[in-house]
């Protein structure tokens, strides 16, 4: 088998898995499949492999349940701010989604990562009070905009703060959904202002939909028959998983 060949092998098993942890717990697809394809191209072009399975699988996500307009409503200055973030990382210098900076700053994402899932796996719960949304939401979405920006992944501080203010597991899923959706459009924006984006892998990021939505649909279908502490378990050693992959695999 060529060495080609070999590359979309593992290309499309790498959107197969990280769309099966996406449709239980909401998220991995890039982190898993970027993390994954790092290993036989460049940061750049993982995520701009990633882009267009990972923003039809967003807005699927994001659409599939009756909180849309609410979240709308409640989130839109964070959604704002991950735009304004994710562009400005352009503006900050040439360095991001080179391949030392992805991989300094993908440790340090992944070690913060872990750090949550094992907080939440020890039950130690954070709340935020109403009041502080309306300063705080467009501070975080900022924040996940420049990290976004440097390494392709959209977790972090994002993940944390909705937690913190109390969205419940379907709820949570779903803006995540949304949020994701913003993220990937604005990081697409910033890679077609850079060059990496371009016709070529942008093919080949249409061809790899079908393997993460396969990936997807098996995901949704257990998390659909799962109870709510059984997800609680599974999202956060998923997020302990997914940081230490992060953590590890770029040493």
């Amino acid at each position: 088998m060529s060495e080609p060949t070999l590359i979309i092998a593992f290309a499309g098993l790498a959107f197969v898995l990280g769309g099966f942890v996406k449709g239980v717990i909401g998220m991995g697809l890039p982190t898993i499949a970027i993390g994954l394809m790092s290993l036989v191209m460049s940061p750049a072009e993982a995520v701009a492999l990633m882009l267009v399975p990972t923003f039809l699988t967003n807005i699927w996500q994001g659409l599939a349940g009756p909180y849309f307009t609410g979240i709308m409503r409640r989130l839109w200055p964070t959604l704002v701010g991950i735009c304004a973030g994710t562009w400005t990382a352009s503006w900050i210098g040439s360095g991001f989604l080179t391949p030392e900076a992805a991989s300094r700053a993908r440790i340090a994402l992944g070690i913060t990562l872990a750090v949550y899932g094992a907080l939440g796996l020890l039950n130690i719960r954070f709340r935020l009070r109403a009041g502080t949304e309306p300063w705080l939401g467009p501070i975080v979405g900022v924040a996940t905009g420049l990290l976004s920006a440097a390494t392709g992944v959209y977790m972090i501080p994002l993940i944390p703060y909705y937690q913190a203010i109390g969205l419940d597991k379907d709820e949570l899923v779903q803006t995540q959904g949304v949020s994701y959706t913003v993220s990937t459009f604005a990081l697409a924006v910033l890679l077609l202002s850079n060059g990496v984006l371009h016709a070529t892998n942008a093919a080949l990021s249409t061809a790899a939909v079908a393997p993460a939505i396969v990936g997807m649909v098996l995901g949704q279908y257990l998390r659909g028959r799962v109870r709510p502490e059984v997800f609680r378990l599974c999202f956060y050693v998923g997020m302990l998983a997914l940081g230490a992959h992060l953590a590890l695999i770029h040493r």
